[in-house]
């Protein structure tokens, strides 16, 4: 099988692109024919080493994958050749990744598409969503009623962020660049302000005088001294980007809140976490609420480009879909 794979860890000029020997499913597992695949930050932080994980080389690189089942396991149940399946759990902990022709993929981490959803549609948004989903559920533990403050959310995990909380009756803020408020209230905000607005923090406080309940900082600036002065008693702040900054914790004021700090990374979720955010996902992907704002669609020999436009970051909340087998005519 053709497919986008490193030998070693490095940088983007490590991804090579040619023949591998197609997988060998285990009893447990599915294989399916990828269509597409994407690239996301985390797909960048494995190929480099920034975050160890188990990995066999040659390894084939990529998180997510859409695709149509192949064969089952002999122990598998629930899929069938033909189905149309997604994935955004490969890559990582042991298992081969999803920029090749085919995947092995465990039975328990595979999920049908919905009907009337194309598979491109699809993959844009299984990943950023299902973090958003675990963030703001698993992690945030978001109630109805609540009031959430998203930090950069016109970007892909952002928007999804306030799409869901929205639908899940939460009282969302967002904070963005300007030109991006719009964007922001159509997507279910409340309230958008612009984050460069030197009257941020007030401005936030007098939309919250209570406080804030979950608070998400999609662009990793993590400044946990204002985060914490807007919190509200029993507030939780999810941590979830900015993997390299040292912020200052004023802990008194925290802890005098009973509030609580969430560091989170989608690496860690279990398969019964992510099949509970892929039942919501798949029940709001046939809505066209959770949907990606922009989509690039990049052959798979461009795996490298992908990767080094990713790092630079000139893709601003555009997502980046690698294709393998003509998904966007599908």
């Amino acid at each position: 099988m053709l497919a986008a794979y490193v030998d070693r860890l490095g940088p983007p000029e490590e991804i090579r692109h040619g023949e591998l020997p197609a997988p060998r499913p285990r009893a447990d597992e599915v294989l399916v024919d990828v269509l597409a695949t994407t690239v996301n930050p985390v797909d960048t932080f494995v190929r480099s080493g920034q975050y160890p994980t188990a990995l066999d080389f040659p390894f084939v690189i990529g998180r997510d994958a859409v695709g149509v089942v192949a064969a089952a396991g002999a122990d598998v149940t629930g899929f069938a050749p033909g189905d149309r399946v997604w994935c955004n759990s490969l890559g990582h902990d042991g298992r081969p990744g999803a920029a090749a022709e085919q995947a092995a993929v465990p039975a328990d981490r595979l999920y049908h598409l919905p009907e009337g959803v194309t598979p491109t549609a699809a993959l844009a948004v299984v990943h950023p969503g299902a973090t958003a989903w675990l963030a703001l559920f698993r992690h945030g533990d978001l109630r109805p009623g609540e009031t959430v403050l998203v930090a950069g959310a016109a970007g892909n995990v952002g928007s999804a962020l306030v799409v869901l909380a929205a639908e899940a009756g939460a009282r969302v803020i967002a904070t963005a660049a300007r030109h991006d408020l719009t964007y922001c209230r159509g997507l279910g905000a409340a309230e958008a302000l612009d984050y460069a607005d030197p009257r941020l923090p007030a401005h936030l406080k007098s939309l919250s005088p209570q406080g804030i309940d979950v608070h998400l900082d999609t662009s990793g600036r993590n400044d946990l001294a204002t985060a914490v002065d807007l919190l509200a008693p029993r507030g939780r702040i999810v941590l979830l980007a900015g993997a390299c900054t040292h912020p200052v914790l004023p802990a008194g004021a925290l802890y005098t809140k009973d509030g609580s700090i969430r560091g989170f990374v989608i690496s860690r979720a279990t398969t019964a976490e992510l099949a509970a955010a892929a039942a919501d996902l798949n029940r709001l992907l046939p809505t066209g609420r959770l949907r990606a704002r922009h989509t690039e669609t990049l052959p798979l020999p461009a795996a490298a480009e992908a990767h080094r436009r990713m790092e630079a970051g000139e893709l601003h909340g555009r997502r980046l879909i690698l294709d393998i087998a003509g998904a966007t005519a599908r």
